[in-house]
């Protein structure tokens, strides 16, 4: 005879409880499986696109004849057009949605990156360099702003973290591909190896650009490959997670501007993005020439060893995004990382130009460097008012992006002046450490820890 057990009410609840919870976490492993791959191809191209001019400098240069003042102003103004256009971009985004600006963005920045090698003036250097940052202004703070309309605060560090890793690989991959392409074909039917990578590595993005039109949904309602019940899930998720203190969801484009602009919470952001970005695009732009200035003259494996730092910045990048969602905390992750990361760049001048300990130490620095890079962008979404995360988020990339300019351009002027670049060196190393120190002092525990609004 079966015995019958009676279920208590909290029994139930608790029963119904986990039913849900096993639900949605189906409904999200699906939504993942679905989104994250192709935003982490598209981010993949990206940051290959911005890798590879590093390596093609070891030969343009010497070709064309560019100074090192003229690759490191020509690499970092990129970031002066990307600035000007990111926000406008981000905010067409929330009108047209993600498919047609991706696909915009994408075909564009393809084509430009890939006429890069049919430069041959600085001022041409420039332009393409100015061109490329219009067409793929917005694609990072977009794709940022995209996570938000799927995973609530509490998935979305580890999300974010999937999609970013496409940063560390981007390296690992870029590296010896670069050198490879550059020296294998260096000659091929006339052209330079330089020119080859840029065209060969250029290219994908255009066809990834059409697939993502294809493939992705604007918003969760729009998704075709999701049954009513596994939208209302997302729904009920979304709902659960929004900030109760929002209350009009149609302020306008200027007002969200204003209020974003006079929020103290978006430059503070914007700072520490800034220190971050100085760092990470000291190791994108000149990784290889620091390589080649410990005795390292093949192309090929200038690209191998470049490799090696990108292999423990995919481990950081791995670890301090999974520790920092388990114990629920960004504060510490993001500023002791980059407190860490600070010391080891500033150890790198006195390693008496030893390839191995110059590596090892890289290694460290870029565990941490990018470790804190990716755990960083899963506070801007939970601590900025969601009224404006959209501009908020837009800004702080746009601000902090400056970085970018910054660090390679002075880098190359500092090279220039004194034939080294230990100075810049020490400079960005400061710079790190001041945005370690920001979030630690300046940002509140409470605002920035998974699930907890401000």
């Amino acid at each position: 005879m079966t015995n019958i057990q009676t279920v208590s009410g909290n029994d139930a609840d608790a029963s119904s409880t986990a039913s849900g919870s096993i639900a949605e976490n189906a409904v999200y492993r699906k939504i993942t499986l679905r989104l994250v791959p192709l935003l982490f191809l598209a981010y993949l191209l990206a940051f290959l696109d911005r890798i590879n001019v590093g390596y093609a400098k070891l030969q343009m240069s010497a070709d064309l004849g560019f100074s090192e003042a003229v690759y490191g102003l020509g690499a970092g103004i990129f970031f002066i057009s990307y600035l000007l256009f990111e926000v406008p971009s981000n905010l067409w985004l929330e009108r047209i949605g993600v498919r047609i600006t991706l696909l915009r963005i994408m075909v564009l920045w393809g084509l430009v990156s890939a006429s890069t090698m049919l430069v041959q003036t600085p001022e041409q250097f420039y332009f393409v360099r100015l061109l490329l940052g219009i067409c793929e202004a917005g694609f990072f703070p977009g794709i940022i702003l995209y996570l938000t309309y799927w995973f609530p605060s509490s998935r979305r560090g580890k999300v974010t973290g999937q999609f970013m890793f496409a940063i560390p690989v981007a390296g690992i991959i870029g590296g010896p591909l670069s050198g490879w392409i550059m020296s294998s074909m260096d000659g091929v039917s006339g052209l330079q190896g330089w020119q080859w990578m840029f065209l060969i590595e250029g290219m994908p993005t255009v066809l990834l650009g059409c697939l993502c039109y294809v493939l992705l949904a604007n918003r969760p309602s729009e998704a075709k490959w999701l049954s009513a019940s596994e939208k209302q899930v997302v729904i009920t998720a979304m709902e659960r997670d929004a900030d109760s203190s929002v209350s009009n969801g149609h302020v306008g484009m200027l007002s969200k501007m204003r209020l974003a602009l006079s929020d103290s919470r978006v430059w503070l952001l914007a700072f520490i993005y800034f220190t971050t970005a100085c760092a990470n695009y000291t190791f994108t732009f000149w990784l290889p020439t620091i390589i080649k200035g410990l005795g390292v003259t093949d192309v090929s494996h200038i690209g191998i060893y470049s490799a090696i730092p990108y292999v423990f910045a995919a481990l950081g990048v791995l670890f301090v995004s999974a520790s920092s969602d388990k114990r629920k905390e960004r504060r510490w992750h993001v500023g002791g990382s980059l407190i860490l990361g600070a010391i080891g760049l500033a150890t790198t001048p006195f390693l008496n130009n030893s390839l191995m300990a110059t590596l090892l130490v890289l290694s460290f620095v870029g565990f941490f460097q990018f470790g804190a890079g990716i755990a960083y962008w899963a506070i801007p979404s939970t601590y900025l008012n969601k009224a404006t995360a959209a501009v908020g988020i837009g800004l702080v990339s746009s601000i902090g992006v400056v970085g970018g300019f910054v660090s390679p351009a002075l880098l190359g002027f500092i090279k220039d002046l004194t034939g080294s670049l230990d100075n810049g060196i020490f400079t960005v190393a400061l710079l790190m450490l001041a945005g370690g120190l920001a979030i630690l002092v300046a940002l509140p525990a409470r605002a920035v820890r998974v699930g907890i609004e401000p």
